[in-house]
């Protein structure tokens, strides 16, 4: 009988004792690669920033309104380590220790220094329509890869 313990990311078991004694049998944790991870979280950025503008075209005309936006590209490439020198640390808690990618999130900005017409309200929706259509194809290439991926492993636990 194999036992099956999940432990922190980690599936780890125990295979029946053969002819050479007891063996740990070690399953990975298929979904928590920083691939499907990374992916994921874009999805959530890309909803998100689609609320986001929805919100400020809702309240273009609306006096004194303020727009917002989603900071998310950056806090990945830090968690990714793009563009970043790497710095030895032995806790995550550590100045300039990398985030780790579970932990990063997309917040919402609000842009309260500038103003576009006379009634001190900042959204240009022109500009609002390029984000709309930028962040439309972020998330069809992130769902897209995202499927292809969960496929392949798909393609790799059936074997064919």
């Amino acid at each position: 009988m194999l036992t099956i313990i999940y432990i922190g990311g980690t599936l780890r078991g125990a295979a029946p004792e053969e002819d050479h004694g007891s063996r740990e049998v070690v399953f990975l944790d298929l979904f928590a690669s920083p691939i499907l991870v990374a992916l994921q979280k874009q999805l959530d950025a890309a909803a998100l920033t689609q609320r986001v503008i929805a919100h400020n075209v809702a309240n273009v005309n609306t006096p004194g309104f303020k727009k917002s936006s989603v900071s998310f590209t950056e806090e990945l490439r830090r968690a990714l380590g793009e563009d970043v020198l790497p710095l030895v640390t032995s806790d995550p808690r550590h100045i300039g220790a990398p985030v780790p990618l579970a932990r990063v999130e997309p917040t919402v900005v609000k842009e309260e220094g500038t103003t576009m017409g006379y009634n001190g309200n900042n959204v240009d929706i022109d500009q609002e329509m390029v984000n709309l259509a930028a962040n439309t194809l972020t998330y069809q290439a992130a769902a897209r890869a995202l499927g292809d991926r969960l496929s392949l492993l798909t393609y790799v636990i059936r074997g064919r």
